[in-house]
């Protein structure tokens, strides 16, 4: 891929320097001077700028390369404020009211964790997107968690991990379509590939989840408090199953393919129809709360902040710090740093394992290069998938590669946009919830180590045999 603009294209020397001294510069500005991430990002910009300039880029190219980064991913960033409002909605509706209730009421911490991801692997299994799920289940569940006492990353980690599964094997996944159409491969052979290595990783998950969870099995349960916010929660909000019809619209119409935004706009509404008919609120009221998130005053301090939030500020830091990352990504997008470095690393490759690692490690470099994952997944599909035709391996392995390179470690970087995300709406940084998002680093792992073993390492039998013999 060379550059789409008239300017040379860079030498593998000057996409190395850039790349690299952006890594850098990022990892100090992070874990050596503790400096903000949108600050961070923004020197970065600067950097990536004037290495463009000795390929003859003026600066309307780069305005022009930052502006088709924006237009690409404005549905994503108009999803960012689509999301604000649906949380608002559905707590003045009494939607996260109601589901924390009965949370509250009905699980016990030894069983939390382990049915808490299989809530939310089954949600985002149906209606297709982590974020959908992130954004309803994940801030109910970061509520009921906290008040029984177990640590906020470990629930954040166990939320992201059962949202990214859906994310990564539903049908109805747009991540799950990118990647197959990326690696030009069959739809359900990818999902069926991809069940090979997410479903050891995602056993492994539940068993470390279920082991966890049993360590609080003997811890009492804060029964004053947790009667203190059952009472709130009673006194505050009218609490029946009617109150969960919002959700059940917004799954209804996921799974029925309806665009998100439509499904979002239309689940809000109707959350707001039964927060100004059972809830008390005026209609002004609940129309200011899209903008400016719910303002609920409970009694109960630890109540409150989980029911004080969303609205489109609550979404400005994403919102922002996507911008500048994706700005960021579309600049070294399309001045070709990232095609001359991917094309030079093909060269090197013989063997099929290395390929597929290489795939995996490349879409997750790319991720943090380009703050999101829908780019990084085409970007290397189209670089990576004549050279899995060259060594013998099918393309539905480039596509699992795809996913789990993209799709689950993307929440783990903290200025992507799904980790951005993730880290405004459950309210937990990404770094602290990292390490307990175990399916989304196992898996990539499981799916690396796999290839070296040989083990669901699906050959291309029409490739040529000097291709085959090369991979062997």
């Amino acid at each position: 891929m060379t550059p789409i603009f008239n300017t040379r294209p860079p030498t593998v020397l000057h996409s190395l320097i850039t790349l690299g001294g952006l890594a850098l510069w990022i990892s100090l500005g992070l874990f050596v001077l503790d400096a903000g991430l949108h600050g961070v990002l923004l020197i970065g910009v600067v950097w990536v700028v004037i290495n463009c300039i000795p390929l003859g880029a003026s600066l309307p190219d780069i305005r022009e390369a930052m502006r088709m980064g924006m237009d690409r991913a404005m549905p994503a960033m108009f999803i960012f404020l689509m999301i604000g409002v649906v949380i608002a909605t559905f707590i003045l509706s009494g939607t996260v009211g109601t589901l924390i209730y009965y949370g509250l009421k009905f699980m016990h911490p030894a069983i939390f964790l382990p049915a808490g991801l299989i809530l939310c692997s089954l949600m985002s299994l149906a209606v297709g997107t982590s974020w959908g799920t992130v954004g309803t289940g994940g801030i109910v569940l970061i509520g009921i968690g906290g008040a029984m006492g177990i640590p906020l990353p470990l629930v954040a980690g166990m939320i992201v991990s059962g949202a990214s599964f859906g994310d990564k094997m539903s049908p109805v996944s747009d991540t799950t379509n990118l990647a197959a159409l990326s690696a030009e491969t069959d739809l359900y052979s990818h999902i069926k590939s991809m069940a090979f290595t997410t479903g050891p990783a995602y056993l492994i998950t539940l068993i470390v989840f279920s082991w966890l969870g049993y360590q609080f099995a003997d811890q009492p349960l804060p029964k004053a408090e947790l009667d203190s916010l059952l009472a709130g929660l009673d006194a505050t909000f009218t609490i029946n199953v009617l109150m969960l019809l919002p959700l059940i619209v917004l799954l209804v119409l996921s799974m029925r393919g309806v665009v998100a935004e439509a499904g979002m706009l239309i689940s809000a509404l109707v959350a707001a129809v039964l927060a100004v008919a059972f809830q008390s609120n005026d209609v002004a009221s609940v129309i200011s709360s899209f903008y400016d998130g719910a303002k609920i005053e409970t009694g109960n301090e630890k109540l409150n902040p989980l029911l004080n939030r969303g609205g489109i500020t609550d979404m400005a830091w994403t919102f922002t710090l996507s911008f500048i990352a994706i700005g960021l990504g579309a600049i070294l997008e399309k001045m070709g740093f990232l095609a001359v470095l991917m094309n030079w690393v093909l060269q090197m490759l013989e063997r099929a394992a290395s390929v597929v690692t290489s795939a995996t490690i490349g879409t997750f470099i790319a991720n943090m290069l380009l703050g999101e994952s829908y780019v990084s997944m085409i970007l290397s599909g189209q670089m990576f998938k004549d050279k899995f035709d060259e060594v013998g391996v099918d393309r539905r392995v480039l596509s699992r590669s795809l996913e789990e390179g993209g799709t689950l470690l993307t929440a783990l970087i903290p200025w992507t946009t799904t980790g951005a995300f993730y880290t405004a709406t459950l309210g937990v940084a990404t770094l602290e919830y990292a390490q307990w998002s175990l399916l989304n680093w196992i898996n990539p792992l499981i799916g690396i180590l796999f290839a070296w073993l040989g083990i669901a390492l699906f050959r291309n039998h029409s490739t040529r045999p000097s291709a085959a013999r090369q991979a062997s």
